[in-house]
């Protein structure tokens, strides 16, 4: 009944391509020509198509639940680092930094492409044993 605990670490990564991208438009309605068109997000400041921020979170969500135990989101915070594109492979690491009593957890959590950080964080979790 293996539960996380101080420095255990767990990762998940995931290739992105604009399949990816349409199918998490499809999925939650984001719509924004920023991640769908090419044309129009050619002309911004990303010069190009990008992933929808969330979708990189999403990995971050992978990690975690790679962790030892059921983990259970409490909070996450995500600051938006650099741009996600078609091509690009995010993998996410979450480390747990802190035992905060209650079963609750403090986990560092970032999500890079290429070595190049593209969010970092922070998240409280629930750690509780798989069969709870």
């Amino acid at each position: 009944m293996a539960v996380a605990t101080v420095g255990d670490e767990a990762t998940a990564s995931i290739d992105v391509t604009t399949e990816t991208i349409d199918a998490y438009a499809d999925l939650t309605g984001d719509e924004n020509p920023i991640h769908l068109d090419e044309a129009y997000a050619s002309e911004t400041m990303f010069q190009g198509r990008i992933a929808h921020g969330m979708l990189g979170a999403g990995v971050v969500s992978a990690a975690l639940a790679s962790l030892p135990g059921d983990i259970v989101y409490l909070d996450q915070t995500c600051s938006f680092e650099a741009p996600v594109r078609p091509g690009d492979t995010i993998e996410a690491r979450a480390t747990v930094r802190e035992d905060l009593g209650d079963d609750r957890l403090r986990v560092e959590t970032v999500a890079s492409v290429g070595g190049e950080s593209v969010i970092e964080g922070e998240a409280t979790v629930l750690s509780l044993p798989h069969d709870q």
